[in-house]
């Protein structure tokens, strides 16, 4: 009997793409080459995303039209009001309207460092906002 073996050919890259030259940041640089990224942190970073289009794409199918853009328009309002420049916003509204507050996650007890509280003197950042600072 003659059996094949299947290789495995190896993903590392063979030759490194690397210029002297400045590059722009969607270009490939030797860490993208080389570091190692995981299919499922993508997964991880969508999976909000994916699971809404899900089930505006079930509530679609059962209800027709109307029902998913009237939430879309919902949300889309909820993202439009803010706090004042210096305030971050919590984005309660979207959490309520998605159901993510019901939820406790990762980002919850674990924080992002986009969350952290960030001083800042509350005069120079609205007078910067309008445009009327010196």
């Amino acid at each position: 009997m003659n059996q094949q073996s299947l290789k495995v050919r190896p993903s590392d890259v063979q030759v490194l793409n690397a210029t002297g030259k400045a590059r722009l940041p969607t270009d490939q640089n030797c860490l993208s080459q080389l570091a190692h990224v995981h299919r499922l942190r993508d997964s991880e970073l969508n999976y909000d995303d994916h699971k809404y289009n899900l089930n505006m794409q079930m509530l679609r199918n059962r209800e027709g039209l109307g029902a998913p853009l009237r939430m879309g328009m919902e949300r889309f309002a909820a993202r439009q009001i803010g706090r004042l420049p210096f305030l971050q916003s919590s984005n309660m509204m979207d959490d309520v309207i998605t159901g993510r507050c019901d939820e406790i996650s990762f980002e919850d007890f674990l924080n992002l460092p986009e969350y952290n509280e960030n001083l800042r003197q509350p005069h120079a950042v609205v007078e910067k906002s309008l445009g009327i600072y010196l």
